[in-house]
C-alpha cells in the first residue's frame, strides 16, 4: 500500500488510542552512526541523555521532548568533545574535569556557545540522574563578544515569491516578509487563527497589512478549490496532508517559497531595527522576540563607534 494511503489510517488508530507504533524513532540511526566507537560505558550515558531529548522526561529533571533538529544540533555539539576525551583515554564522563571541558571548547564564539550549551545541558541530567558525581560546566559561561552584525538580503527573490502566480507561495511570503511570523508559528496556523483582518497568534495578535490579506485571499481561494472536503483544520496544506491532520512541514514552507524563511524573516526583523534606529522594545513587542535576540538586530542598527546609520531605507517590496 503507497504511503500516502497507510498515513491517514495511522492518525485515525491513533485518534481512536488503537495504534500500536513498533516504528524505530527515525532519529535513532542518526544517534548510532555518529555516537560509534565510543567507549561502552560513555556511550550508555551519552545515550541516556539522547533518549531525553528525543522523548522528554516526567522524573527531575523533568523536561519536554525537544524538536528533531534540536536533539540533532545538541549531539553534534558534544560529540567533538566525547571523541577528544576518548582519545585521552576517558572512558566515562565521570572521569571529566572543568579543565578538560575548557580545552575542547570551540574559540569561534558561535560554536562556542552551541558546545557549552549542549554540555551544559548533558552533564546537568547525568548530574541529577546521579551517573555522575559532578557537574564540570557549573557555573560556566560563554565567552563574551560583540554580536555578529547582519547583512539585509536581495530582495529580488522575495518580490518574485510575493508576485509568484502560486497562491501558497505569495501567501506565505507575504506573511514572512511583512510580519515576520517563525516557521513554528506558520506550520501551526489554523483557520480559526485567520479572522476579521487580524492573525491571531498564541501571545499576540497581528492587524495584517493588506496586501498579505489580498494573498490569503487568494490562498484560502485555492484552497476550497482543491481540497473542498478536507478535514485538515490547519491554514496551509498540500495534496499529502489534505487527507490528514497534520500541519505540513517546516522544509515545505521554505522549499514552497524558494527561499530561506528564516531569512526572510530575519531580513524583516532587520528592516525594523533600521527604521526605529534600533528601538529593543518595538523589536520585541512587534516580533515576539527576547531583549538578548532583539540586541542582535539593533547592534546592526547602531554598531559601537558607527557615526550614524544611513538615512536610506530598506523596503520590502
Amino acid at each position: 500500500m503507497p504511503c500516502t494511503g497507510v498515513l491517514p489510517v495511522v492518525d485515525v488508530l491513533a485518534a481512536i488510542g488503537m495504534l500500536h507504533d513498533d516504528r524505530k524513532p527515525p532519529l535513532d540511526p542518526w544517534f548510532n552512526s555518529h555516537a560509534v566507537g565510543l567507549p561502552e560505558l560513555m556511550l550508555s550515558e551519552l545515550r541516556e541523555w539522547f533518549y531525553v531529548l528525543r522523548d522528554g522526561s516526567t522524573i527531575t529533571p523533568r523536561t519536554r521532548p525537544r524538536t528533531s533538529m534540536t536533539a540533532r544540533v545538541y549531539v553534534a555539539a558534544v560529540i567533538p568533545a566525547l571523541r577528544v576525551w576518548t582519545e585521552h583515554g576517558y572512558q566515562s564522563l565521570r572521569e571529566v574535569t572543568r579543565d578538560d571541558v575548557l580545552a575542547v571548547l570551540p574559540t569561534e564564539r558561535n560554536r562556542h556557545a552551541n558546545a557549552l550549551s549542549a554540555l551544559r545541558s548533558l552533564f546537568r541530567l547525568l548530574k541529577a540522574r546521579r551517573i555522575t558525581f559532578i557537574n564540570p560546566v557549573t557555573r560556566m559561561r560563554t565567552a563574551p563578544g560583540a554580536p555578529v552584525q547582519l547583512v539585509p538580503m536581495d530582495l529580488d527573490q522575495v518580490r518574485a515569491a510575493l508576485t509568484s502566480t502560486n497562491p501558497a507561495r505569495a501567501a506565505i511570503t507575504a506573511l514572512i516578509a511583512f510580519h515576520a511570523p517563525r516557521v513554528s508559528q506558520l506550520r501551526a496556523l489554523r483557520l480559526t487563527d485567520l479572522r476579521d483582518g487580524r492573525l491571531f497568534l498564541p501571545q499576540h495578535t497581528i492587524v495584517l497589512a493588506q496586501p498579505v490579506r489580498v494573498r490569503l485571499a487568494a490562498w484560502l481561494d485555492e484552497r476550497a478549490r482543491r481540497w473542498p472536503e478536507t478535514s485538515n483544520p490547519y491554514l496551509f496544506i498540500h495534496h499529502h496532508n489534505a487527507v490528514r491532520t497534520r500541519p505540513v512541514s517546516a522544509g515545505w514552507i521554505s522549499n514552497t517559497i524558494g527561499i530561506s524563511a528564516q531569512l526572510i524573516r530575519q531580513d524583516r526583523i532587520l528592516d525594523e531595527a533600521l527604521v526605529t534606529n534600533g528601538d529593543v522594545r518595538r523589536i520585541c513587542d512587534m516580533f515576539g522576540l527576547t531583549v538578548s535576540s532583539a540586541i542582535r538586530y539593533t547592534y546592526t542598527a547602531d554598531p559601537p563607534d558607527t557615526d550614524h546609520v544611513s538615512s536610506g531605507t530598506h523596503t520590502h517590496g
